[in-house]
């Protein structure tokens, strides 16, 4: 990546942008350089941001983003580094948390994970589906490619498919996504098995039931056997014996044993071809978090490398570093922003400035604090404290604010009413019934 890459990424960025597009752009550049900020009206006391602190506020409120085409233009701009390799793109929700904001519509309810033990783990606000390019080790070096909000009327499944359909015509034919359990679901899969691409791993519930393939015909009257024996993570008995095995050890030198199961199926849709993975960490603490064996399903080519797959999970657990990164220093959920669209655009902006970092991250010495160790890779945070002195190298497509005089106010008699007040929705949506292939 070289200067000129990072200004043409720039002006393709703000061709992204309709309405209100300089003020946009300002902010972008106020998020990559004003790296103490605690809130979003600081924001605009960086120098970077030529407007006074509302202009925040109303270009969120009147902005206007083609979320298409920058998904366009931030594929083109992949880092090389993940273009070299086989690319993993991991799929997920988060939710951005409004429990006491009754003015803004289109609410649900939503379970809040790491909490200690309570009553009621539950809290709500908006989802936000993410898809992402996985760095080739774990680490918050994501590249943001996808965002889209997760209404009440969809799922977190439905949105992850329509991401799909969409990067996979951007993205190399070898491309793998990598979902969590929260897409334990056989329409999902069904639509999975058509995208053309090399395949999706996704970690399973251990209640699943799958089944071998059908026995031969016994010429015995009545109608011959549609399914073979049953295959259950959570019960033993029903593994049998695996179609092929590995032990070896991990990145970090750690025993790790695979053992996985080609050619099944379940009820619901007998014409998909799954295969199942155990993988076995005997390290592990064997907690929610740390376990010591998990399953995962792998639909796609049955005679790929199993082992670089069943060893690939790992890489989504940079998904979480991401998210994490974004909240605490790029503040995606600091505004408070009355309505969904509004959050939406400011979600955009925020993978803006992630993926300007990633980019950035080999044309500045990062910038460390005394107790940082030298001698660790360099992370989102330490580039982000040296985007101020690259910036003014790349210039900025935003024009100049032009002085337009004192605004007149509201007409004399002018009444505000009370903002309209919306209910939490609480209805499930429901997956489209299950169409066979």
């Amino acid at each position: 990546m070289n200067l000129h890459t990072l200004q043409t990424f720039r002006h393709e960025v703000y061709a992204c942008f309709g309405t209100a597009k300089d003020v946009l752009f300002n902010t972008v550049d106020a998020l990559l350089t004003e790296d103490r900020a605690r809130s979003f009206p600081e924001l605009s006391l960086s120098a970077s941001f030529e407007r006074r602190w509302p202009s925040l506020y109303e270009g969120l409120e009147d902005g206007q983003i083609n979320s298409s085409r920058l998904c366009e233009v931030f594929t083109q701009f992949l880092p090389a580094c993940m273009r070299e390799q086989t690319l993993w793109v991991g799929i997920d929700v988060s939710g951005i948390a409004r429990p006491r904001s009754r003015t803004s519509a289109d609410r649900s309810a939503q379970h809040v994970h790491n909490l200690p033990e309570c009553k009621k783990t539950v809290t709500y606000g908006w989802q936000f589906s993410t898809a992402v390019a996985l760095p080739p080790t774990p680490s918050s070096w994501t590249y943001a490619l996808c965002e889209q909000r997760v209404t009440t009327e969809t799922t977190p499944a439905q949105v992850a498919l329509a991401q799909m359909k969409q990067l996979v015509t951007l993205l190399p034919k070898d491309t793998i996504c990598v979902l969590d359990r929260g897409y334990d679901s056989t329409w999902f899969w069904c639509q999975c098995s058509a995208l053309p691409h090399k395949g999706t791993l996704i970690r399973l519930k251990s209640n699943r039931c799958f089944y071998r393939p059908a026995p031969e015909k016994t010429g015995k009257r009545g109608s011959p056997r549609k399914d073979g024996d049953k295959l259950r993570p959570d019960t033993e008995a029903t593994h049998g014996s695996p179609d092929g095995q590995w032990e070896g050890l991990d990145e970090k030198e750690r025993p790790v044993r695979l053992r996985w199961w080609k050619h099944l199926h379940l009820k619901e849709a007998r014409y998909l071809d799954l295969t199942v993975i155990r993988v076995e960490r005997p390290h592990a603490s064997n907690t929610e978090r740390d376990p010591r064996v998990s399953w995962f399903v792998w639909i796609g080519d049955p005679e790929v490398d199993l082992v670089t797959i069943g060893l690939g999970y790992v890489l989504r657990f940079s998904h979480e570093h991401g998210y994490r990164f974004q909240k605490q220093s790029l503040l995606w959920d600091q505004p408070r922003l009355r309505t969904p669209e509004q959050f939406e655009r400011w979600t955009h902006l925020v993978a803006i400035a992630h993926n300007h970092l990633v980019l950035a991250k080999e044309m500045v010495e990062s910038v460390l604090r005394p107790w940082e160790s030298k001698h660790r890779p360099a992370t989102p945070q330490q580039v982000h404290r040296a985007m101020d002195k690259l910036l003014p190298q790349l210039g900025t497509p935003a024009r100049h604010p032009q002085p337009r005089g004192k605004s007149p106010g509201r007409a004399k008699g002018t009444k505000i009413g009370k903002a309209q007040r919306f209910s939490i929705v609480t209805k499930t949506p429901k997956l489209p019934k299950l169409v066979p292939i």
